[in-house]
């Protein structure tokens, strides 16, 4: 909406313009140009300012509202740009209303951008490594909307993420979502699962939603090229009671194998 928003607003100025001083070419097209990039360089100036008021040394007691819709923005610039055409499978199956933990494989530095995309009524907050956190005004942002770093190299910070991400679900702040093989897969093989992210779900007492994704990893090669189809399946959901009474480890062999197996059938 917001991008629908500051193309609508460069329209208006470039339209006053050719009103008043005439149509040349290259002149409204620059200014429709610069009308856009200024509008969004505001907008992330306000975010900026946004990110001031957050403290990553202490958990968040609620989202804000302005590092969500910035989260939000960032996924659909990114995907936009890119010309990611992504097709969703099994939307019908997410509970609703009502948190949950998604898991799904990790192919590309695009998926999480293509999921809080299309699933973003469902306000999913990610679970990432400690460096993309680091990003400057990316990281706070995301702080800001509940993202979560997590250490695997240390059990007892990765404990701390576990419960905190386990907390945000039971307060309602947002939907957790977490990528168990831990790293992205370069060569497009399923790597194996880490089944202490499971945690999160039988703590929060909340669904499990298996979900994979596939061609993620040909956006780069494609970019400013062709169009990427994209495919985000929601292939299972486990209710919470169910989640409570399976392991850790029978949540994460049996959601590998669901991964595995979809990902045999999509388009290559």
């Amino acid at each position: 909406m917001l991008i629908l928003a500051f193309l609508l607003l460069a329209f208006g100025a470039a339209y006053v313009y050719v009103r008043i001083c005439g149509f040349v070419v290259w002149k409204t097209a620059l200014l429709f140009a610069g009308c856009f990039l200024a509008l969004n360089l505001l907008y992330f100036v306000v975010v900026w300012v946004a990110t001031w008021f957050i403290n990553q040394s202490k958990p968040i007691s609620r989202q804000n509202s302005v590092c969500r819709t910035g989260c939000m923005y960032v996924a659909y610039l990114l995907t936009g740009y890119a010309w990611v055409r992504t097709h969703v499978r099994g939307l019908e199956k997410l509970p609703e209303p009502g948190k949950f933990l998604l898991v799904c494989n990790h192919r590309s530095m695009f998926d999480p951008a293509v999921i809080v995309r299309k699933l973003g009524k469902f306000n999913i907050s990610f679970v990432s490594k400690p460096s993309n956190m680091k990003i400057p005004l990316f990281g706070t942002m995301g702080y800001g909307a509940g993202y979560l770093a997590i250490d695997r190299e240390n059990d007892r910070k990765a404990l701390s993420t576990i419960l905190t991400a386990a907390d945000y679900l039971k307060r309602g702040i947002c939907s957790i979502g977490i990528f168990p093989e831990g790293t992205r897969s370069r060569g497009g093989e399923l790597l194996p699962f880490h089944a202490g992210s499971f945690k999160i779900a039988q703590k929060a007492n909340v669904p499990l939603v298996i979900t994979s994704v596939s061609g993620t990893e040909k956006i780069k090669k494609n970019l400013f090229h062709r169009p990427t189809d994209v495919y985000l399946d929601i292939l299972e959901v486990i209710p919470a009671e169910k989640v409570k009474d399976m392991s850790t480890k029978e949540l994460s062999d049996y959601s590998s194998r669901l991964i595995a197996e979809n990902l045999k059938m999509v388009p290559a």
